[in-house]
């Protein structure tokens, strides 16, 4: 226990500028989605209890509720694209549901004769509403708030699966890094935020509780100097973002959820910051890969990212038949013609997919190829992640090839892939080529002997008119081309997730190695 408590203290200083960043970034996604769901959540539940017609408002509320948070945000990119924006809408369609029923709730059990009283005094409903119900129903109101508001924080975490910032980056990263004092950081932030905004929500609801304290909190926010105070803290933090982006044009870069792809993503955003005056705002880990990122290419929301050419060619275009890099050109054409984005050349490293075996199992079936596999699959489990099952290039197609009819599948994350092999729960596992956990994972990397996957080199993909606003930027991302070996690659992918290093450090002392910065 003290150990990890060390661990983590130091990981708090030594990255302190990298959790400040995100807790102020988790903090502003937060507090707007928590203020949007007051805002609509009070006035839905208004309307569902002034007018009961309106019921069915709740009946909807509720049912939305039920949706999986990580499918909502899959079903607003469509609508919303990745990012912060998705973040925000889902996160305060999720808080309506304690809003609306607590205003409800809180209006329906007033007492009936307290209103009718009102209504002889010659109260209008507006006044009845403002001065009696909502103040009466004020403790099931910030009762809301306050669970709405843990909740929300929360929440807030997963968001990093669809490119928002926050806390959940560094949770995400951890995952994938196999960093787990990352995790822990992330996950320890979170819960003092949630912990910490409940207990000043705690304060502001007694204070508020009908009585003299009420009174007080009320002439406090009366007083024309702490309006005043609020509204410059509030400009001052709005002048500073926009000074911080001041005379700089931003270049959006996007980068997949494993941990070659935080390392290039690094590079890409140093170099450009070196060479140019751009703003990089970049987005690590986005979920769902190349489907995901393409449709921020296409939304404008991002204007580069690293892909690998079989992926594009079999995944992103849908082609048929096994992509080789003698169609390199045909492959650059097509997304010119149907993306209007630009295939840089190669960093000059290539990253396959590959099929493995624990070297026990190897051993005792003498497997040395994924065709050996065809007469013992149906005795095996296989592991990949996700997107995998769904690829041309993926599990489907594979085992029509091979003749595999694997015992049972498991989805998994990129960097659980060997715990689950360790642990037994998987016999077979689909791996990259570059891994850094590979060449001491004790695992056995069975013969292509078909050639069902095609090539992988790796490349800068770019918005054509981003190229076109920015014609600087060919030279300055050119300086990659060709420089990093296979053997780098895997050296890089194992300091992060063997020796835990930082993927933005370890990209730095490549890039200095090089000459480049």
């Amino acid at each position: 226990m003290r150990k990890i408590l060390e661990e983590l203290i130091s990981l708090f200083i030594n990255k302190s500028d990298f959790f400040l960043e995100l807790t102020i970034e988790h903090l502003e996604i937060s507090i707007i989605s928590i203020a949007l769901a007051i805002i609509i959540g009070l006035g839905l539940g208004i309307t569902v209890s002034e007018y009961p017609r309106n019921k069915w408002i709740l009946t909807i509320v509720n049912l939305i509720y039920t949706i999986p948070s990580i499918a909502l945000f899959g079903f607003l990119i469509p609508v919303a694209g990745v990012g912060d924006t998705n973040a925000i809408i889902a996160l305060t369609i999720y808080g309506l549901l304690p809003m609306v029923r607590n205003t409800n709730t809180g209006i329906k059990t007033i007492d009936p004769e307290i209103i009718e009283a009102a209504k002889g005094m010659g109260s209008t409903d507006r006044q009845i509403l403002f001065k009696i119900k909502l103040p009466l129903a004020l403790p099931h109101i910030m009762s809301a708030i306050r669970n709405m508001t843990v909740m929300t924080i929360a929440l807030t975490g997963i968001a990093s699966f669809i490119g928002a910032g926050g806390l959940g980056v560094a949770i995400y990263r951890g995952i994938t890094t196999n960093n787990m004092s990352l995790v822990l950081a992330g996950s320890v932030l979170i819960s003092i935020l949630a912990v910490g905004v409940d207990f000043i929500l705690s304060f502001i609801e007694k204070v508020t509780a009908v009585g003299p304290s009420r009174k007080k909190f009320l002439n406090f926010f009366k007083n024309k100097k702490v309006i005043a105070i609020i509204i410059i803290i509030i400009v001052a933090i709005s002048a500073y973002e926009i000074y911080e982006d001041y005379g700089h044009e931003t270049i959006n870069v996007a980068s997949k959820s494993y941990t070659e792809q935080y390392i290039l993503g690094y590079m890409l955003e140093e170099l450009i910051e070196h060479d140019t005056n751009y703003h990089v705002e970049y987005s690590s880990g986005i979920s769902g890969g190349s489907f995901t990122i393409q449709g921020g290419m296409q939304n404008e929301e991002f204007d580069m990212y690293s892909e690998y050419t079989g992926v594009g060619w079999m995944s992103v275009l849908n082609n048929g038949g096994v992509y080789n890099e003698s169609m390199f050109n045909n492959l650059k054409e097509e997304f010119k013609n149907r993306y209007n984005e630009t295939w840089l050349d190669s960093y000059g490293f290539y990253n396959n997919y590959a099929i493995a075996v624990p070297n026990d199992l190897a051993e005792e079936y003498n497997l040395k190829s994924i065709s050996d596999l065809s007469a013992i699959s149906s005795q095996l489990s296989f592991g990949a992640e996700s997107d995998f099952f769904s690829r041309a290039d993926g599990y489907d197609n594979l085992s029509k090839v091979y003749g595999l009819k694997f015992r049972e599948t498991m989805d998994l994350d990129v960097s659980l892939k060997y715990d689950a092999v360790e642990q037994g729960k998987i016999d077979v596992v689909e791996v990259y080529t570059t891994d850094g956990r590979l060449y001491n994972s004790n695992l056995t990397i069975l013969e292509d002997d078909k050639h069902f996957f095609p090539s992988y080199y790796c490349c800068p993909v770019i918005r054509q008119e981003t190229l076109e606003e920015h014609p600087d930027l060919i030279p300055v991302l050119n300086k990659l081309s060709g420089k990093i070996t296979v053997d780098e690659m895997i050296h890089m992918n194992y300091e992060v997730d063997v020796e835990n290093k930082d993927p933005k450090t370890v990209a730095h002392e490549f890039l200095l190695s090089k000459g480049l910065v």
